[in-house]
């Protein structure tokens, strides 16, 4: 089973570049606080236009400590714990979406029940295909394990992450081939695995039968 994002193409898989900037050439994005660790990271413009309008975040990504968001959906309040130790440039980038409002009224667009058991999220066509407009590379070490109560990334392939994701609430073996950027709380998976109860459509793999819907999401 895989959690490769829905498309026909692989429409994100570009060469690295650099990071959004503004007309005058500053950041579009919020800077770090000065008394963080930071990490460079490089998000790569193009490809398929954006499902939202929305700026990339800056290069410069937190490389420490934990960030906390909120997501409230049509199933309850999920609880994420973003990882910028371990995974800067793919926090960074949640958080920079988060805090944009990329994920306000958009709806979790597949449920996966038979194989791997996890919600899929993050893009606001609906479609499985949308993205924020840009990429950026995998963060892996290649022991990545997705047990319930993992956030990662759903891919089109090797460094093609956007914005994407999926969270598990169930047995999920997958090769390690999704970067893992956090973990939800335990209350979290227990609202999850009641809208899978439900089911999806198609069978097993589809849009869940009770929607998920995100109304906002808070960071912090």
């Amino acid at each position: 089973m895989s959690l490769r994002a829905l498309a026909a193409v692989p429409v994100l898989l570009l060469p690295l570049g650099l990071a959004a900037c503004s007309e005058d050439g500053t950041s579009t994005a919020t800077e770090p606080a000065s008394d963080v660790e930071t990490t460079q990271c490089e998000y790569v413009e193009g490809g398929a236009p954006p499902a939202k309008e929305v700026d990339a975040p800056s290069a410069d990504a937190p490389a420490e400590g934990e960030t906390p968001v909120t997501l409230e959906t049509s199933a309850g309040t999920f609880e994420l714990t973003l990882d910028d130790a371990a995974t800067p440039c793919t926090a960074h980038s949640f958080a920079s979406l988060a805090e944009q409002g990329y994920f306000d009224g958009t709806t979790c667009h597949r449920l996966v029940t038979s194989g791997i058991q996890v919600l899929q999220c993050g893009d606001p066509s609906g479609t499985g295909s949308g993205g924020p407009g840009y990429s950026f590379a995998d963060e892996l070490s290649g022991e990545e394990t997705y047990p319930a109560g993992t956030l990662a990334m759903a891919n089109a392939g090797p460094d093609t992450n956007g914005s994407q994701f999926f969270i598990v609430y169930g047995e999920t073996p997958l090769p390690p081939q999704y970067t893992v950027f956090g973990t939800v709380s335990e209350d979290t998976v227990a609202a999850i695995e009641e809208v899978a109860a439900d089911g999806s459509t198609p069978p097993n793999d589809g849009a869940p039968n009770t929607p998920v819907d995100i109304e906002s999401a808070d960071v912090g």
